[in-house]
This record gives C-alpha cells, sequence and structure tokens, in this order.
C-alpha cells in the first residue's frame, strides 16, 4: 500500500494498524528502545516502509528534550587542520545519531564569536563545539552567554571550558628535538600568525626546548600559515651562512622554505635541515618528502564530539577538563645531520 501523491502524510496510527501492533510499539521503535522483540520491529519497520512514514523529528525533540543536532562555530574553513577537525566532528556526530549545523565566524571577533554561540543557543541544537584559531579565550572579558553546553578545540581556553586540541608544545618540542639531535647548533623557526593559539604554543615550545639546551633562541620569522609567507622567510633565511636546520610551524610554510632554499642553491638536508608541522597528505609528495609532526585531527574532532555528547546526557554545561591528543614525530627526507653528504 503506497500513499498517492495528494494524500495526508501517514501517521503513527497508519502504521501501528498495518504492523497489527499499538501506537505505543510504533513509538518505541521509532525512537529506538529496546524492549521490543526482533519480530515485532521488524514487522514495525516493514510498515514504515510500506506507509513511506517518516517520524516527526520535531515532536519527539519535545517530547525528548534532545534535538540530536550540534553546533560547530569556526572561524575559518581554509586552514587544513579546521577542514580535518570538522570531518572528524561530523564522523563522530553522525556515528551517535547526531546532526551537524555549521555556522562560521568571518570575522573572529569577541563580539562575533559570541553572537554566533547565542544563535546556536536559539536554534534546535543540543550543545555546541568551538574551532577557535585566534586567541579570543585568553581575554579575561571574554565569556560565552548562559546556554548549551561547549567544547572548545582550543588548547588556551582556561579553566571554565571544556578544552580538547592536540598537544601543541609537545609536537614543537618532538621537531626542535629531533633537530638537535643531529647535531644542528640552533633551530631557527618560521612562526605562524601570533593571533593564533596553536602558533604561540608552537613558538613557545620551541624556545623553550633551545633554552633548556643552553642556546639563545634567535628571533623567529613571522608568518600566516601560508607557502607564500614561508618562501618570504626561507629567502631571508637562505641568505644566512650559519643558518643549517629550520622548523616552520605548518607544513604549508615548510613547503615555501623548500623552495627558497632550492631557488637559493642551498641543498637540502645536506646543507639545511626543514621539520614542518600538520602532516598534510601532500607532506610526503614534497621534494625531499617533509620531515614534520602528525597531528591527528580526526582524533580531535571525535573527543570534542564524545565530550560534548557526554555533557548533553549529564545535563552538565561547566569546564575545566582539557584532553590533549599527543602528536608524533614523522622522520622523512628533509632532515639530515649536519653536513651529511648531498
Amino acid at each position: 500500500m503506497k500513499r498517492s501523491e495528494g494524500t495526508a502524510r501517514p501517521s503513527m496510527a497508519d502504521v501501528a494498524r498495518l504492523a497489527g501492533v499499538s501506537s505505543q510499539t510504533v513509538s518505541r521503535v521509532s525512537n529506538g528502545h529496546a524492549n521490543v522483540d526482533a519480530d515485532t520491529r521488524a514487522k514495525v519497520a516493514e510498515a514504515m516502509r510500506t506507509l513511506g512514514y517518516r517520524p516527526n523529528s520535531a515532536a519527539r525533540a519535545l517530547r525528548s528534550g534532545r534535538f540530536h543536532t550540534i553546533g560547530v562555530i569556526l572561524t575559518t574553513l581554509r586552514t587544513y587542520g579546521n577542514i580535518r577537525t570538522l570531518d572528524g566532528v561530523a564522523e563522530e556526530a553522525s556515528r551517535g545519531g547526531y546532526s551537524v549545523l555549521l555556522m562560521p565566524v568571518a570575522d573572529p571577533t569577541l563580539r562575533q564569536v559570541s553572537g554566533a554561540y547565542e544563535q546556536l543557543s536559539a536554534q534546535a541544537v543540543d550543545g555546541a563545539v568551538i574551532i577557535l584559531e585566534a586567541r579570543l579565550l585568553d581575554q579575561a572579558e571574554f565569556t560565552l552567554p548562559p546556554g548549551i553546553p561547549v567544547v572548545v578545540v582550543d588548547s588556551g581556553a582556561g579553566p571554565a571550558y571544556t578544552v580538547v586540541d592536540t598537544d601543541q608544545a609537545l609536537g614543537a618540542r618532538q621537531a626542535t628535538e629531533h633537530l638537535l639531535g643531529l647535531g644542528h647548533r640552533q633551530v631557527w623557526h618560521v612562526a605562524g600568525p601570533p593571533t593564533s593559539f596553536s602558533a604561540v604554543h608552537r613558538a613557545e615550545s620551541w624556545r623553550r626546548t633551545l633554552t633548556a639546551r643552553g642556546i639563545t633562541p634567535e628571533p623567529p620569522l613571522p608568518g600566516d600559515w601560508t607557502s607564500e609567507s614561508g618562501y618570504q622567510a626561507g629567502r631571508d633565511l637562505a641568505r644566512r651562512a650559519g643558518v643549517t636546520a629550520v622548523f616552520a610551524a605548518n607544513d604549508q610554510m615548510a613547503l615555501g622554505v623548500l623552495r627558497a632554499m632550492h631557488e637559493a642553491g642551498r641543498a637540502v638536508p645536506a646543507e639545511v635541515s626543514v621539520a614542518g608541522f600538520d602532516d598534510m597528505e601532500e607532506a610526503r609528495s614534497f621534494w625531499p618528502p617533509l620531515t614534520t609532526i602528525r597531528q591527528d585531527f580526526a582524533a580531535v574532532g571525535r573527543l570534542s564530539v564524545q565530550k560534548l555528547l557526554s555533557k548533553v546526557a549529564d545535563g552538565d554545561d561547566g569546564g575545566g577538563e582539557v584532553t590533549l591528543v599527543p602528536t608524533e614525530l614523522v622522520v622523512r627526507g628533509s632532515t639530515a645531520a649536519t653536513g651529511s653528504p648531498p
């Protein structure tokens, strides 16, 4: 029995009559309750398919107090890390039966992020993941208004928020120690923008690692995550005869450094070793293949959703928990012991 065009949408009572069960049984099947035997569940499912019945999600949300949708606020879709993290968020949300409502913030100011959160709070969402590039949450005057539970993908959000992030300090230390372990007496750094928590944490860890070895760090060269900024920094570094090791704060800038070194006739890694951060998929296809720090963006995305859904289930909108996902050093052909033959 199929609906003809123009007929009313089939109801739960219609499904119950066709399946030969009560409306309460149809409701239990529709809401995923376990207290329905397999044969009855199969009959109800078949009746739903035959009639083209779809549960009324709005009515179900009113009954349960859950919308099975989470919001995601993010400041940019242009960076590799944000895209991969968002992919992990969407995958884990789908696994849990949740939809994702995306809320991009083109201008990452305190007012814009707070406004996006307020807007999501008024929408039919159960909680929010905030993926921030900009350094906003370290400012004392920034406080999200009361509303839905939130998890922040940002390691500097402070005690007021539940945080999931890559261990940025560990990754920068791994890269710097790798280069020092190859015999390089100094490691130059091409930094990310000072508005980024990730960039600041990586630069601070690079600086601490050198200082702990009794090495005075050279001033970092500024970058903006793009390969062009890495290229400009690389041109500067290529002119300095004493430069033998460079740690770039992401793979795109490392690619720019490689180009600058090649153009200047500085052999990589025989004369200059170059390391990046992220392990983007193309890093193994750079020439030479790039030594880098692997971030598990998918794990960060999955964990942020897991933490959020746990807060939703417990009715918890507090913070204070910080979960850092470890990084991994991936050694490829762009780094070698100082003075290595070409």
